[in-house]
């Protein structure tokens, strides 16, 4: 029997990740802030995907620091505002051509209010509900294997410092956990955003007690 599919070659495969603010510092001391949906984590431990010639990319490599602001979906037009900017002057013959312009003040023009991280010198977004202190501990390069994909992007590691929380998604009665019924990232699939819906299935991994993964976690 034939599988009931066909071959397809999509130009992009995004095929949802969540979506996270990336904020660092640049060269001169303002502050940067940029929309990310490659990304994910492993303990304490988290994986950027990002171009190597983006002001985020540079500030990252030059200061080894920054704030990962998770938004929740109510905070989309946030995120939507500071799509298509940059923090880099002059914009680039590619980024220009793909509608992106010159933001000084990304905090700003998307409406979110700066907040002093406690191990780090980026700032947080206070508007977010979880905000991840992070340095970065390693950064390969992607695609080093393509002449055409070698230099241009950029996978950053970066350890986690510092969690902050709001204290609306934690589980009642415990301290350290979040909430998964409470929490709703922001998704972005195929260039479009998208939050989540409820719990569709129990998960057997659900029934291992999250403390199981503490001595790893912050390794």
């Amino acid at each position: 029997m034939n599988a009931p599919h066909v071959v397809a070659e999509p130009h992009i495969l995004y095929l949802g990740t969540p979506v996270a603010l990336l904020s660092t510092v640049n060269q001169n001391g303002t502050d940067n802030l940029a929309p990310i949906s490659s990304v994910f984590w492993l303990g304490w431990r988290g994986v950027l995907g990002i171009a190597s010639d983006s002001q985020t990319a540079r500030n990252l490599i030059r200061t080894r620091e920054c704030v990962l602001n998770l938004p929740s979906a109510r905070e989309v037009g946030a995120v939507d505002r500071i799509a298509r900017t940059t923090g880099t002057y002059p914009v680039s013959e590619f980024r220009r051509e793909m509608g992106y312009v010159y933001e000084p003040d990304k905090f700003g023009r998307a409406g979110m209010t700066r907040v002093a991280s406690d191990t780090v010198a980026a700032a947080r977004a206070l508007e977010c509900p979880i905000q991840l202190e992070a340095v970065v501990a390693a950064i390969h390069g992607l695609g080093e294997d393509s002449d055409q994909l070698r230099g241009s992007i950029s996978l950053i590691e970066v350890r986690i410092q510092r969690v902050h929380v709001h204290p609306d998604l934690l589980v009642q009665g415990h301290a350290n956990r979040i909430d998964p019924d409470k929490w709703s990232p922001l998704i972005m699939s195929f260039q479009k955003f998208y939050g989540l819906s409820g719990q569709v299935h129990p998960s057997r991994l659900a029934d291992i007690p999250e403390q199981a993964y503490a001595p790893l976690s912050k390794a």
